[in-house]
């Protein structure tokens, strides 16, 4: 397998165990940040742009991510543009990331402290084993970039550890989920002025 396939194939399963299951958006780990001096209302159009140096998954994940994404934004009042004219006010770009992480399983098998008749007073004995298991983490960042600024202005994550499923509908329906949850407070409210 060459390391182009071996690295869509690692793009497909974090997009996979984003959406595994219907309980994924609950336990995804979600992170925004935005530029506080940005008013957000000014935008209402926005252009798909690739984001370079990135890797991307295989078409059909790719139009999974975007579709979910575009429903979203197009809930929040953004109108999607196939080109990038001047009337285009946001870029919105995505990347697609994993890591390698080990988790510690540790199973005991009894013990305890004696005393009172019970034996010999000290601790007790018992047994314990103790596994590593490699998993890997996947995160989906969304970026949007003000254009006429050049500058990123907003951007949300989402992590979760692998475990993908094979139906398709349901990991669309799950991508949905997550997207929501990644716009959930886009536009960010206004700073309050100081006084």
């Amino acid at each position: 397998m060459t390391t182009t396939r071996i690295i869509s194939a690692r793009l497909a399963l974090v997009l996979g165990a984003l959406l595994a299951s219907a309980g994924v958006a609950a336990a995804q780990d979600v992170a925004t940040n935005y530029d506080t001096s940005v008013d957000f209302s000014k935008y209402k159009t926005y252009h798909w742009v690739d984001i370079q140096g990135a890797t991307y998954p295989n078409q059909l994940t790719d139009l999974m991510i975007r579709n979910a994404i575009d429903s979203t934004l197009k809930t929040k009042g953004l109108v999607r543009m196939d080109s990038a004219g001047d009337n285009v006010s946001l870029f919105v770009g995505y990347q697609l990331t994993t890591q390698q992480t080990k988790q510690l399983n540790t199973f005991g098998t009894g013990g305890g402290a004696w005393g009172y008749g019970g034996g010999w007073g000290g601790m007790g004995g018992g047994m314990s084993t103790t596994t590593v298991q490699n998993l890997t983490e996947g995160t989906l960042a969304v970026d949007l970039y003000d254009p006429a600024m050049k500058q990123l202005v907003w951007q949300s994550t989402a992590t979760k550890t692998l475990n993908p499923s094979s139906n398709a509908q349901k990991n669309q329906e799950n991508m949905q989920k997550a997207a929501n949850k990644m716009f959930k407070n886009y536009p960010p409210m206004p700073a309050k002025p100081k006084n």
